[in-house]
């Protein structure tokens, strides 16, 4: 698969597992232009059509068996499944949903889900299948609702995060103590000053600029509750901002930041040029082969927050309201992210489920020595309580906003205050045009 997710972004992969093989929101084909019921409770029969994105190179057998499994529970069923390329996945949604043709279920990132379910084509399973929402994290079920309208649009699938890797023996020559890594943005801007300034600035804490992710996370105000306008330009993210500045000025947060991609910083990391990174159970392994030095001296702690949530990126799987085998398709969506398929799922590819108990079973939670392992427990272990911070109605339009906005600030060319209310302005205007 192409897509991926790290702790940076939700389109990147906590795991190069994922990036190969992991965001696979789903979208099935069947829905005309006439309007189907919205009553899921009757006989589950019929044909439904299941489209992913990208996923039968390395899940083929294992989907084939979800479905022979479905039709095998519910005689008289038949689904379809459909594959796509990666490439140009949110525009065909858009084309399908213009032209009455979009699938019968459908996987969904919370970006994609929100303007279907404006526009009416996202089944609310608040109404049409409440009942099993006892079944997963609640974090995770409110994850598809969208500011404005009542409802949940889409059953949540599998979950990601990541921890942050921190290098022991940067902290050490520092003068820090390297068994009690930051945890908070105080004591993160507090390390970062003070290894730049005892490395006379070669040595940068961070390699990112901060994300909608990070002023979440700060405990700033991302939006307002009607879901009409963006808030994240408060004093509180003002001071965010501002105290990036002064880490980007005193060297403390790399000089190529504006320009990172997870695999510069990647880099950056493994040359050991700056002390923290997000990071996967791959990576530990690469460090292992490629920087043994750096591999002996690897440190692991949660995300930065001063919340104490983690960030959480999901993905779920929406019913199409103008499907016409309703009990079907939502039978099915909820088949696929029920706690078996889930739990079977996750020991495929590195990702976590939604459901309620899953993180419990020793997959998540038993040692057994291995990097990998080490990794899935301490991620698994801040998912029960993790929340997804960037709102739903934040587009990848307004992320280039917000990222323009903090490079001029970083540099100088606008102040902080300046910076987050053009930003603002600018991401206001993309959500009145949406």
């Amino acid at each position: 698969m192409r897509h991926s997710w790290t702790p940076r972004s939700p389109r990147r992969a906590v795991t190069a597992a994922v990036a190969a093989a992991v965001l696979l929101p789903l979208s099935a084909c069947g829905g005309g232009d006439d309007g189907g019921s919205t009553d899921a409770s009757g006989k589950v029969e019929g044909k439904i059509t299941f489209q992913t994105w990208n996923l039968k190179a390395n899940f083929k057998s294992y989907f084939e068996g979800v479905i022979d499994d479905f039709e095998k529970e519910y005689p008289g069923t038949e689904v379809r499944w459909v594959d796509q390329p990666g490439e140009g996945y949110a525009d065909k949604i858009s084309a399908d949903a213009a032209a009455g043709t979009l699938p019968d279920v459908v996987n969904v990132s919370p970006d994609l889900v929100a303007p279907l379910a404006k526009a009416g084509l996202a089944l609310d399973l608040d109404k049409a299948a409440a009942k099993y929402e006892k079944e997963y994290l609640p974090g995770a079920w409110k994850s598809h609702q969208v500011p404005g309208t009542r409802g949940t649009y889409a059953f949540p699938w599998y979950l990601n995060t990541g921890p942050l890797f921190y290098n022991k023996r940067l902290f050490e020559e520092a003068g820090l103590d390297a068994d009690k890594p930051p945890k908070t943005y105080d004591e993160l801007f507090d390390a970062g000053l003070e290894i730049a300034k005892k490395s006379k600035g070669d040595i940068a804490t961070l390699a990112n600029v901060p994300t909608i992710e990070d002023f979440g996370r700060y405990g700033v105000p991302l939006m307002n509750k009607e879901g009409t306008g963006f808030t994240f330009n408060d004093a509180k993210g003002v001071e965010l901002l501002t105290r990036y500045k002064k880490l980007y000025d005193a060297k403390a947060l790399d000089a190529q930041a504006l320009t990172a991609t997870p695999e510069s910083t990647g880099k950056k990391f493994l040359t050991e040029a700056v002390a923290m990174n997000p990071g996967s159970a791959l990576d530990l392994e690469k460090f292992k082969k490629d920087a043994p030095g750096l591999y002996k001296n690897i440190g692991i702690t949660p995300q930065i927050s001063n919340t104490g949530k983690d960030n959480m990126y999901v993905m779920g799987v929406m019913v199409n309201t103008r499907t016409k085998q309703t009990p079907a398709a939502v039978a099915f969506a909820h088949f696929v992210t029920d706690a078996q398929r889930q739990m079977s799922f996750a020991k495929k590819v590195a990702i976590f489920p939604s459901t309620k108990g899953s993180l419990d079973d020793p997959y998540f939670t038993k040692p057994d020595g291995t990097d990998e392992t080490r990794v899935r427990i301490a991620a698994a272990k801040s998912l029960k309580t993790a929340v997804n911070y960037t709102p739903v109605l934040f587009s990848e339009q307004m992320k280039v906003e917000l990222r323009n906005a903090v490079a001029k600030a970083l540099q100088g060319k606008q102040s902080p205050k300046e910076a987050l209310d053009n930003a603002v302005k600018a991401c206001d205007r993309l959500l009145q045009q949406s």
